[in-house]
């Protein structure tokens, strides 16, 4: 597996991806609380459920338990006092955000963490700890979420791995037209999601 990635990062995956199942439990905590592997986790889910297809099931269940406990530590640290920090990383964004989390519950959290990047997704996860969200709500949510992902994830390893690389050779505009649509459609959410809402001290237009 070819990535373009810096040396501490390459290392932190080699170890990783020498421990198996440990390992991506590792990597998926990170990248769900202090760091950042966007989609490492899948591709590692990837790798190792295609060379030991009778493992799968446990190499999807830690990518879950990490990166769900990665949420859950990243979502006490904004409860403990990153307000600030939000705002700032948030930036014209921060209102809609809290205005999802609030409003829409686990509902929102459960879309939030099912869209694939670009959507900004940590930001939830820090809006729902500074805004006090239920966190059996926030917990749960993020759990489905992550279920459906792994799995779903490793059964395709599973089932098309290996066979996937002449089929994607074949029909390479194909693959290149629903990666952007997949992107395209993620991008739209994401916008919709954060657009501008007035905030509450704003004065509305008149008609």
């Amino acid at each position: 597996m070819i990535l373009n990635l810096s040396g501490w990062k390459e290392r932190i995956i080699a170890f990783a991806g020498g421990l198996g199942a440990p390992g991506l439990f590792l990597i998926s905590f990170l990248d769900s609380s202090v760091l950042s592997f966007p989609i490492l986790n899948d591709l590692l889910l990837i790798e190792l459920s295609m060379q030991r297809p009778a493992r799968m099931p446990l190499y999807a269940l830690m990518a879950t338990l990490g990166s769900v406990l990665g949420c859950v530590v990243l979502y006490f640290l904004a409860r403990m006092g990153g307000e600030a920090y939000f705002h700032r990383k948030a930036g014209p964004r921060a209102h809609a955000t809290r205005h999802w989390v609030e409003r829409n519950g686990f509902g929102g959290m459960l879309i939030a963490a099912l869209l694939p990047p670009p959507t900004p997704f940590k930001v939830f996860v820090f809006a729902a700890g500074v805004f006090e969200a239920p966190v059996l709500g926030f917990t749960s949510a993020i759990t489905l979420a992550r279920v459906f992902r792994y799995f779903g994830v490793g059964y395709l390893a599973i089932r098309y791995g290996h066979e996937a690389l002449p089929f994607l050779e074949q029909h390479k505009l194909e693959a290149i037209v629903l990666a952007l649509g997949l992107v395209t459609i993620s991008y739209a959410l994401s916008k919709w999601i954060l657009r501008h809402r007035p905030h509450p001290t704003e004065p509305r237009e008149q008609k």
